[in-house]
């Protein structure tokens, strides 16, 4: 008899099992205390995630913004160039 997938392949009377190790290592007492400094490190994690997320984001922005100020100028001295080389072929004829 096969016992249901509770969590990442954890049953529900294995997950029962730990949670009573856990009760007898710290006490009752004790579980709201790390449930509440478990709950913080998440979140801590969490916004780091988050703003290392967002540097990424604005760096990548730059890089962009970047580009197109090359590729306009590329476009300009492409244009100067070509108004040079017709001005040189008029006079030339």
């Amino acid at each position: 008899m096969s016992h249901p997938i509770f969590l990442f392949g954890v049953s529900a009377g294995e997950v029962l099992v730990i949670l009573l190790v856990v009760l007898l290592l710290f006490g009752s007492k004790k579980i709201p205390e790390l449930a509440r400094s478990f709950g913080k490190g998440m979140s801590e994690f969490k916004k780091a995630t988050e703003d290392i997320k967002q540097e990424f984001q604005n760096n990548a922005n730059g890089i962009i913004d970047d580009f197109k100020k090359v590729e306009s100028e590329i476009k300009q001295n492409s244009n100067e160039i070509r108004e040079i080389a017709n001005d040189f072929y008029k006079e030339n004829l």
